[in-house]
């Protein structure tokens, strides 16, 4: 058993080195941001093949990153997110380093997450909400944009 235990924490430390290639700044804000994504997904409980896809097509998209890049972001954000304690260490980098517009943007993309598996739990609902706070993002934005998305998913 320990030898299991001792093989995964290998490969998962022989793949942070990977990451660091791709990320080299640990407060960079496309992994604070995929943080928060992966705080969405995994916020009922677990993370479905649909939310998990949707993330990975988020980073490429809207991050301009290839399948690479992105599935090495993801797997740092993961990690990033089971040693997190708090929501301000990402949210504080990433209302220093983004503008407004991409705050809003970011908004936009947690809600794609919310939506990814078709369904609204309360509590991706209520972690929307209190990002959006830590963000200095208004309620009013923050509901135009659930309702943008919402009508885009089909949800």
């Amino acid at each position: 058993m320990f030898d299991k235990i001792r093989d995964a924490l290998s490969g998962v430390l022989a793949g942070d080195a990977e990451v660091v290639n791709v990320l080299p700044d640990a407060d960079n804000k496309k992994l604070c941001a995929a943080v928060l994504m992966v705080q969405i997904i995994a916020a009922d409980g677990k993370i479905t093949e649909d939310e998990e896809a949707k993330l990975l097509d988020v980073l490429q998209t809207h991050y301009d990153m290839d399948a690479g890049q992105a599935h090495a972001l993801a797997e740092q954000a993961k990690v990033k997110h089971s040693e997190a304690i708090d929501l301000y260490s990402f949210t504080s980098v990433l209302k220093n380093q983004m503008e407004e517009t991409e705050r809003l943007g970011l908004i936009e993309d947690l809600w794609e997450m919310v939506y990814a598996d078709g369904k609204l739990h309360e509590f991706e609902d209520n972690l929307v909400w209190r990002l959006a706070e830590l963000l200095n993002i208004s309620s009013d934005r923050r509901m135009a944009l659930k309702k943008v998305v919402r009508e885009r998913a089909g949800a």
